[in-house]
Formats: C-alpha cells, structure tokens, sequence
C-alpha cells in the first residue's frame, strides 16, 4: 500500500500534505469533493457513488489514491489496469472505465489507466494535483509497467469550436498558442499526446471530446 508524507506551499508556509490509499471511511469526503471539483454543466451523473468507491477499493486498492492536507482530505485520483493497442486508440471513459465501477480492471494489465483525477478547488494552487500524478508513475515504475495513460478533458475548447476542430484545438495548446485549465495541467505534469478521441465523456465544454495522453515507464524499453 501506499503512504507519502511531504510538505506543500500555500504561498511560502509550508503546510503537511499526505498521499495514501483511500478505503471506506472516505467515501463521504470523496463524493462531496466530486461535487466540488465537476460542478454543472458537467454531467452529476460522473460524480462517485458509494459503489463505485467500493469497487475501487476492492478491485485494486493500489490505484485508489487520496490527499490531505493537515489531516483534511481535499483530492483524490483513481486508475485501473488494462492493456491498449495503439494501433486502436478509439475507446470511450465508460467502456475503458466500466462506467466507473472498474469490474474490466486486468491485474495483468500493462497499462495504468487513469479513472478520475479531481482536487477541490480551494486548494488547486497547492499543486495536489501534480503530486497524485507523480504517485502514481511511481505506481508505474514499482510495478514494471509499461505505460500511463488517460482522456484528458478539454474544456476550453467550447470558446472557440466555432473556430477550430478539436484536433485543432489540442494542436494550439500543445504548442502554447491556448491555454486548457485540463491539458495545460496535464502537460506540465509530463503526460505527451496520443490522439484526440471523440464521443468520450459526456462534457459540454469539451463537446464530448478528449485528449487521450501518456506516460512512459522510462525504465522499460
């Protein structure tokens, strides 16, 4: 199991931060930060139920992820194990995903698929977000695995669907002409493109778009 003790900066005090697994005793937390993190127009249907967390917990533990800051539990990232074939990247968050309930999770699966990622608002200027990212490639290079990978969301990309594709859309904030508030953080997290994929999630500022990106296990040829 896992359990990271550090410090964090809110602006320059240093305050105790914690990355380990969540279990049951979470679940209230965990579902009111969900509310937090998605607020509408984003789909109340993705946000964890009670069930979900269960299977999460019991399916694959290690890949349940939360974080506290000074004893209070403000984020979470959840993954599976799967296989990919790159060669056929087009999939959906509910078909790789089982709708959330990970019932598809591999236990020999070589791919780290990331289920959800969401820290509460209030506390994004932590940087908690890069800290469950970095946890869980060192899942990834513990476990010999050959890669991360996940949907990124792309919700700034409904100012301006009028102008570009989504392909061309990623392509700008890929090379800093945009900013994403999603892709703009996963790429400063290391996570590199794949493809762009459609019909994902159901996400009105994406269009139901996706940037799938991943992460190599730099120690694994």
């Amino acid at each position: 199991m896992y359990s990271k003790k550090q410090y964090v900066f809110d602006n320059d005090k240093p305050v105790k931060a914690e990355i380990r697994n969540y279990g049951k005793s979470d679940f209230p937390d965990l579902i009111a930060i969900q509310k937090e993190s998605f607020p509408p127009p984003f789909s109340s249907d993705l946000w964890w139920n009670e069930q979900q967390l269960a299977s999460h917990v019991a399916l694959y533990p290690e890949g349940s992820l939360c974080i506290e800051v000074e004893g209070e539990v403000v984020g979470s990232m959840t993954a599976l194990l799967t296989d990919f074939d790159p060669a056929h990247p087009e999939h959906t968050w509910q078909e790789a995903t089982d709708n959330g309930y990970i019932q598809n999770h591999k236990p020999n699966g070589a791919t780290l698929y990331i289920v959800d990622i969401c820290v509460h608002p209030k506390y994004r200027s932590l940087k908690l977000g890069q800290l469950l990212m970095q946890a869980m490639y060192e899942r990834v290079v513990h476990d010999g695995l050959e890669r991360l990978l996940g949907g990124g969301r792309m919700p700034g990309y409904h100012n301006c669907s009028d102008r570009f594709t989504a392909e061309q859309y990623a392509e700008q904030v890929i090379v800093g002409k945009l900013k994403d508030p999603v892709i703009s953080f996963l790429l400063r997290c290391g996570r590199t493109p794949v493809t762009v994929v459609s019909n994902y999630v159901e996400d009105k500022e994406s269009a139901d778009y996706a940037l799938l990106m991943e992460w190599k296990n730099p120690f694994r040829q």
